[in-house]
């Protein structure tokens, strides 16, 4: 059941500002055997969103009411988190008094298999480039146009996912993930100071190797550093960390560190008992 403003819903208005412009933010996790991973990050990354983009986000409490009225008995489930600008009159500009919509939707758990984890995945190279905007980097904004586009330019099921690059042919991230390189021990992911979304495992990834001793590296990312990478890697909140094994042409079969950064965010998670609090 989907909770809007904390009351079972299952509609949103016509003229909500996320449906009209995308005017919003959210966040997307996970709950298992009642468990909602990694909630203090996505909380505070939430917060962060709604402050860049001046929306009331809720308090801890009214979250946590919602989503157990929204699961009800379930126990394993994917949310989606929704701060919208709320309802407005035609045109852009912000209502002169706003109140903010908020949302809770659960959905089925991710269903991915095993091996993408274990032996890895394949990817591709978007035609899509990103465009800058650098009010709006980092922020997981409502407006995902980008990412709907790159997504379906391919229907290949061996394809898990697509590389974006911005159009200066920078390398960004996937249509749904964080892009992660190694080499020579160092870990380097891409700079979201123009573009893209900061998620929440791409800074607990970035902890984990720090707290591991390796150089972390958050930069400039090209083409060519990424085929010359002697491991890539892709995370998100549901997937956890993927190992890349296949770009076009290039192979990639063994994973030593990004096994050691697997083990280290296992042995590290974050949860809240969601039905125990």
């Amino acid at each position: 059941m989907m909770v809007v403003n904390g009351v079972g819903a299952n509609t949103v208005a016509v003229l909500d500002r996320g449906l009209m412009y995308g005017d919003g933010v959210f966040r997307t996790l996970a709950l298992r055997d009642g468990k909602l991973l990694h909630w203090p990050q996505q909380l505070r990354k939430l917060a962060e969103d709604c402050s860049a983009l001046q929306l009331d986000c809720p308090p801890e409490t009214d979250w946590l009411a919602a989503l157990r009225q929204a699961l009800g008995t379930q126990r394993d489930a994917t949310l989606k988190l929704m701060v919208t600008r709320g309802c407005g009159t035609r045109g852009y500009r912000y209502p002169e008094y706003q109140r903010c919509n908020w949302m809770v939707l659960p959905s089925p758990p991710a269903d991915y298999p095993p091996e993408c984890g274990g032996s890895g995945v394949a990817v591709r190279l978007c035609e899509l480039r990103l465009g800058w905007q650098p009010r709006l980097a980092g922020i997981k904004h409502l407006n995902r146009l980008e990412n709907v586009l790159a997504r379906n330019e391919w229907d290949d099921p061996a394809i898990r996912e697509g590389i974006l690059l911005d159009h200066a042919g920078n390398v960004i991230e996937g249509t749904m993930s964080n892009l992660l390189l190694i080499r020579d021990g160092r870990l380097l992911t891409p700079a979201l100071d123009q573009c893209g979304v900061a998620g929440v495992m791409r800074d607990l990834v970035l902890q984990a190797a720090f707290d591991l001793g390796m150089e972390v590296e958050v930069g400039r990312v090209s083409l060519q550093q990424l085929l010359q990478a002697e491991e890539v890697g892709l995370c998100n909140s549901l997937i956890g960390l993927w190992p890349v094994r296949a770009l076009g042409e290039r192979r990639w079969t063994v994973f030593p560190l990004l096994r050691q950064l697997q083990l280290a965010l296992d042995e590290s998670m974050c949860h809240l008992e969601l039905f125990g609090v």
